[in-house]
């Protein structure tokens, strides 16, 4: 009978220590919590190790190519501005291109002085040679100290020297203006078959000085233009000749002389005058331009 008593009595015992041990446990947690949560919400806090890394990466990255791109867009414009530019040229100053009056001048002085110088020594052919000589040897000099293109002046004064050798070769006074008949016949020839086929010089000359080749001939309006141009030039040849020859043959020297000039400076003149304004109402507004500009700076010699 007495064991039965004794077992109530130690289960009450036993509660109170499994208790104190479940609030000891309790309190350790809650301690545990306190000392590691804030390690833990710094650590959650914290980037990934390798984000810093990419991202100032991706950040040096950007800035680079952005400042890359802004200082190759600032080049780009800055070479754009920088490429030279043909200026733009006037009628003017393709007229002053071709020489001017001064040009024609100078073609035509030398034949001026042998006629002068012929009739006024009573037929002096030798004298008459060395001054139309000697006068496009003193245009020429002129023209090198003013530092003015030689074209003409180099190209009459040839011809005047080829002049002058067959009339004294032949010792007849009208032969100095066979070599120019000769030429004139030539040029003529020349020009007229480039027309017929299709082919006309000026448009050749304007496809080697723009270094366009033959696309000139795929526009009917500057075929046209530019056939129209070389046959005024045609037209040039043909009165010369028809004019001179006649006088040639009959040993007309006077008359041959003042023909001579007369047909080269004023005729020429009026040659350039037409083929400029047959080209320039042939040619539309841009074309023209296009191409007044490109020969107006070839005959300069590039110079701006």
């Amino acid at each position: 009978m007495a064991e039965p008593s004794q077992r109530p009595s130690q289960r009450p015992s036993q509660r109170p220590s499994q208790g104190s041990n479940d609030q000891l446990d309790e309190n350790l947690e809650e301690k545990l919590v306190e000392i590691l949560l804030p390690e833990f919400e710094a650590v959650e806090s914290m980037p990934p190790a390798d984000a810093p890394a990419d991202a100032s990466a991706a950040s040096d990255a950007s800035a680079p190519s952005g400042a890359s791109g802004a200082s190759n867009a600032l080049a780009d414009e800055a070479a754009v501005d920088d490429k030279p530019k043909r200026p733009a040229t006037t009628d003017k100053d393709f007229f002053h291109a071709l020489g001017g009056w001064g040009a024609l001048l100078d073609i035509g002085l030398p034949w001026i002085a042998f006629l002068i110088v012929y009739g006024a020594t009573d037929h002096n052919l030798k004298v008459a040679l060395i001054v139309a000589v000697a006068s496009g040897a003193a245009v020429a000099l002129l023209r090198l100290v003013r530092r003015q293109p030689l074209r003409n002046v180099a190209g009459g004064f040839v011809g005047v020297l080829i002049s002058a050798w067959v009339a004294n070769r032949s010792g007849r006074a009208e032969d100095v203006y066979l070599p120019g008949l000769l030429v004139n016949f030539g040029y003529g020839a020349l020009y007229l078959l480039t027309v017929i086929f299709r082919w006309p010089l000026f448009g050749v000359l304007y496809g080697v000085i723009t270094q366009t080749g033959a696309a000139w001939r795929r526009d009917p309006a500057m075929l046209r233009g530019f056939s129209r141009a070389t046959l005024v030039f045609v037209g040039l040849f043909a009165i010369r000749l028809i004019v001179q020859v006649p006088l040639y043959l009959t040993g007309s020297l006077n008359a041959l002389g003042i023909a001579k000039v007369g047909l080269g400076l004023p005729v020429y003149a009026l040659a350039l005058w037409l083929a400029y304004a047959v080209l320039r109402g042939s040619l539309p507004p841009d074309k023209w331009d296009d191409a007044r500009d490109h020969v107006t700076h070839l005959l300069r010699g590039n110079k701006k």
